[in-house]
């Protein structure tokens, strides 16, 4: 067999990331002026050098790096979406690293791969004390990731329909298959982008109703709807201790996990679509199982007196752990029971095309339809069996790479595990904080608090924004690049 070196365009993705740059340098400019709006001059300064810095490069990008080709394909679209979630961090920190709220690069990039990966885990202690524009921007951030990066490109820059569009939006939006809900690529970012933004609009106005100001409306609206969970408070949403905050935050985040294609039929008015939806089913179904549980647990053990409390106490948590927004309006102490059923809703997840992490429930649904069809072929060994979803016969293939990706999973899951441990920490703890990661949730070694881990080893943070970003991108968009087949060609 015949090898050569693959002819992969670089110099287009190159470009592409210069394009992608100046955009960010965009987004940075709304928490400049949020900065000078609240009188942090020097807060701002240090953005508009972020900014001249983003803006510089990615404008000596475009314009001095010229590509022989202007296509892209497959392995274009695998390089260009892992590399730009990189940059985007490595040019996303600069902000932390200027206005001095943090010392080093680690826990710079960290925070910032935290926060486009919609993971929310933080660094910070005390987040009330940082200015008004890092708040901001930290918001910010995951609002972009919650969508995605790529997908934004494909919604504003309609070009790419033509050079790698197909190929740029699978390597990016999480599930097992991908919809196109319109013709065009572009179409169908700008369609789930415009459900976004509206989702975003609906819920700062309902926030900003209720005891919150404007700015900690946009802020909490921007990492809910994204599933985020960065807040400008220390005790989180429990700062405001209202039922009205806890409701309208309950109902985002749940919308948060549902695929955005089935949002986007019901914008338009196909409810049929989403009534049939096994999965949405599925997702409604375990929200609910979960909150019984989680109250039985909370009221018999006399966490809480009331039972009203009890109850949406629990429904916040619940929908906060499988939309992955990680969320908290009260420090508990679980019980085991509790702690084991959040850590499997953790692992599962929502929907795939939400902006929540994990494995999916739609993976979770067609491995157990494949392993049911598996004894049943075991007792009639000529059975021919098929999984199917919405009455649809799910490929062969993807429930191939739904077992693989399971097992790929898991297999970095032990791995993450066991490194952390090298360091003393505890099995527990170093599980929880691989999981965690991995699954973008954000939660610390106990269910419920901060997420803080400043005191961390460097190695040991590295290793988790590495999981942080292999789960945003659900693992074979990124892992693939360290395979030899990527980099040669048959």
């Amino acid at each position: 067999m015949y090898i050569r070196k693959s002819n992969i365009n670089t110099l287009m993705v190159i470009r592409v990331i210069g394009w992608l740059l100046m955009i960010e340098a965009m987004f940075m400019t709304v928490p400049m002026c949020v900065s000078l709006y609240y009188n942090e001059y020097g807060c701002a300064e240090k953005f508009f050098y972020a900014i001249l810095i983003t803006l510089s490069l990615g404008g000596l990008t475009t314009k001095f790096v010229r590509p022989d080709r202007m296509d892209m394909h497959r392995k274009e679209g695998f390089l260009l979406t892992s590399l730009i979630w990189v940059v985007f961090s490595l040019f996303g920190m600069l902000p932390f690293i200027f206005s001095g709220v943090v010392d080093n690069v680690t826990d710079a990039f960290y925070e910032t791969m935290a926060g486009f990966t919609t993971t929310g885990s933080t660094v910070f202690t005390d987040v009330e004390n940082l200015p008004k524009g890092i708040l901001l921007w930290r918001s910010l951030m995951q609002w972009i990731g919650g969508m995605g990066i790529i997908l934004f490109t494909l919604a504003v820059m309609p070009m790419f329909n033509k050079s790698g569009g197909v190929q740029l939006f699978n390597a990016e939006v999480t599930g097992i298959t991908h919809d196109k809900l319109r013709p065009r690529v572009s179409q169908t970012a700008l369609g789930l982008w415009g459900v976004y933004i509206g989702l975003t609009i609906i819920m700062a106005l309902l926030l900003f109703m209720g005891p919150m100001n404007m700015f900690d409306s946009i802020c909490h609206t921007l990492s809910c709807v994204s599933t985020g969970g960065f807040s400008t408070k220390n005790t989180s949403i429990g700062y405001w201790d209202s039922r009205y905050v806890d409701s309208v935050v309950i109902a985002f985040m749940f919308l948060g996990g549902v695929n955005f294609s089935i949002l986007y039929n019901l914008a338009h008015g196909k409810f049929k679509q989403a009534y049939k939806n096994e999965v949405l089913k599925w997702y409604v179904l375990i929200c609910l199982l979960g909150t019984v549980i989680c109250f039985a647990d909370l009221y018999f053990r006399g966490e809480n007196r009331n039972v009203i409390d009890c109850a949406i106490d629990s429904l916040f948590h619940i929908t906060a752990t499988i939309s992955t927004t990680g969320y908290s309006v009260e420090n508990y102490s679980w019980g085991q029971f509790s702690l084991m059923i959040l850590i499997i809703l953790m692992i599962s997840c929502a929907c795939a095309g939400s902006t929540s992490g994990g494995l999916k429930i739609d993976r979770m649904v067609v491995l157990f339809k494949n392993v049911k069809n598996e004894f049943s072929k075991a007792i009639h060994p000529n059975l021919v069996t098929t999984v199917r979803m919405n009455g649809k016969v799910v490929p062969y293939a993807h429930v191939q790479r739904t077992v693989a990706f399971l097992v790929i999973f898991t297999l970095i899951l032990v791995a993450s595990t066991t490194i952390i441990t090298m360091f003393d920490i505890k099995v527990f703890d170093s599980f929880f904080m691989s999981l965690s990661a991995l699954c973008n949730v954000g939660y610390g070694s106990e269910i419920g608090d901060s997420g803080t881990l400043v005191s961390l080893p460097i190695t040991v943070k590295w290793l988790l924004s590495f999981d942080m970003l292999i789960g945003r991108l659900e693992l074979f968009t990124v892992l693939i690049l360290f395979t030899k087949g990527f980099w040669i060609k048959n």
